[in-house]
């Protein structure tokens, strides 16, 4: 069996190791960046939900760094999307310090009615035409009803994302609700979507040094029962076993080896 050098083996782990090195714009994503780009244009709010580790958070970055801010010396920079992962028990002043500080604008102290001025402000000083809520159910009430005047007060489409604890947070408040009516339920991949994307994760992500055939039908049974349709779920799968097989000095993913990792993903 051929071996590999030792130091090509830790430069092949470490690649696995980072999920953020590589993004793959699966269909999925491509349909889903389509849908935003008409709501953006539209400036039109809504939410998207799915559930977790299908990928909806990767797919809202990704959208985000697509329309990366710009900026000439001595102006603001032009935002056209701006993404934010929302903390646990978000509060209204930590809704409007935390726009602010993810626009890099340093004045984030002062009363609420100040806060809410300056903000206003900045976001229309960068031309943002879209704002992505990520985590959106962890919002409270008022920083859910502040959420809901930046679109009436701006014309600025606003997204918000999260599982499916954000429609029962949505419908607590009916001007929320009507305002994000329009919703993209972020689907788990099927069965065949489930065989395009393990195919293009080993040529693509892996890049082990034999194939792992793990198109082949016993390969994808256990994909399907380890990853339940989650693109987020395949994704730890593959790199895991990928990972240990290179540890142990293999040179592709042995059947034997994604069923030992698939069994400790497992539910049951």
């Amino acid at each position: 069996m051929t071996q590999l050098p030792p130091d090509e083996i830790n430069e092949r782990i470490q690649k696995l190791s980072r999920t953020q090195a590589q993004i793959l714009e699966t269909p999925q994503m491509q349909a889903f960046h389509r849908w935003l780009e008409g709501k953006r244009l539209a400036r039109q709010s809504c939410r998207v939900v799915g559930d977790s580790r299908t990928g909806k958070t990767i797919s809202c970055d990704t959208y985000h760094l697509k329309n990366r801010a710009t900026q000439l010396p001595g102006q603001a920079p032009i935002v056209p999307v701006l993404y934010w992962q929302c903390p646990e028990s978000l509060s209204l002043s930590g809704l409007l310090v935390g726009l602010l500080d993810r626009l890099q604008y340093q004045a984030t102290r002062g009363r609420i009615a100040d806060l809410r001025k300056r903000m206003y402000r900045v976001l229309e000083s960068c031309q943002v035409e879209m704002i992505i809520f990520d985590e959106a159910q962890r919002a409270s009430a008022p920083a859910l009803g502040e959420i809901r005047d930046i679109e009436e007060h701006l014309d600025i489409a606003v997204v918000l994302v999260g599982t499916d604890r954000l429609n029962t947070v949505v419908q607590r408040d009916k001007q929320v609700e009507y305002r994000f009516l329009a919703t993209y339920r972020y689907p788990r991949l099927t069965a065949e979507e489930l065989l395009e994307t393990t195919a293009l994760w080993e040529e693509n992500v892996l890049k082990l040094p034999e194939p792992s055939n793990l198109t082949s039908p016993k390969a994808q049974q256990l994909l399907v029962q380890g990853t339940r349709g989650c693109i987020g779920l395949l994704d730890q799968i593959l790199r895991d076993a990928a990972i240990r097989a290179l540890q142990h000095g293999e040179l592709y993913i042995g059947l034997k080896r994604l069923k030992q990792v698939v069994k400790e993903c497992s539910l049951t």
